[in-house]
């Protein structure tokens, strides 16, 4: 199997590449950073220099992934940016940051994946729940949930874009013990991953478009 992660310097994105390869999958992921693709080389990847939120960093991807076929795709790049509550008007520094990396980077990303798919391909945009309006009963951190919700309307498009090629899902991956869930989160990240990774292995062409929990749960958008 050929795996490719997005954002995979630390957190879920790490423990993605450590899953995949302890199972035998040969993983390219990115990072921003010397150190994250240090630790992404230390579990046997190959690391790639990737900054969705910058246009010229992001127009770069194709070229290295340059005669590649992906049999799963995950993009994982994300921030939360303020954790401000509905009604309090964000900087427009702080939307550009957060809508350029939640929203933009996947937008920049996918075209260029799209070409790099194996047939019948999976491809997986780490979402949110609290990007979801259906099942929202909170406020907080609403340019998170935003740029979330506009993800998976991306997701959407894509999964129609790419309907005769992959199967294009969007995950929820529970509130995980990472720098962004915080230590007081429900599950940790291998947990998380080992889930997703489950989900991501049964889907079918059917559910392409979908957005599920973790553990296999379908969402309301």
């Amino acid at each position: 199997m050929n795996v490719l992660i997005v954002g995979a310097s630390r957190g879920l994105g790490l423990e993605f590449v450590r899953q995949y390869r302890a199972a035998g999958a040969r993983v390219t992921a990115t990072a921003r950073d010397d150190a994250g693709e240090q630790r992404i080389a230390e579990l046997g990847a190959r690391p790639l220099r990737l900054d969705v939120a910058d246009a010229a960093s992001a127009s770069g991807l194709a070229w290295q992934i340059d005669g590649e076929r992906f049999d799963v795709v995950v993009v994982n790049a994300g921030v939360f940016g303020p954790r401000a509550d509905a009604l309090q008007t964000p900087t427009e520094a702080d939307f550009d940051a957060v809508m350029r990396t939640n929203v933009l980077g996947p937008m920049r990303l996918l075209p260029q994946v799209a070409d790099h798919l194996a047939d019948g391909a999976r491809v997986a945009l780490i979402s949110s729940r609290m990007g979801s309006i259906g099942l929202r009963t909170g406020s907080s951190g609403w340019l998170y949930r935003a740029s979330k919700a506009a993800l998976n309307s991306v997701m959407k498009d894509a999964s129609l874009a790419l309907a005769a090629k992959a199967t294009v899902i969007s995950f929820h991956p529970g509130w995980v013990r990472t720098d962004m869930g915080g230590s007081g989160a429900d599950i940790d990240a291998p947990t998380s991953i080992a889930g997703m990774r489950t989900v991501l292995a049964s889907v079918k062409p059917a559910d392409t478009g979908s957005f599920f929990n973790y553990d296999g749960q379908r969402l309301d958008f």
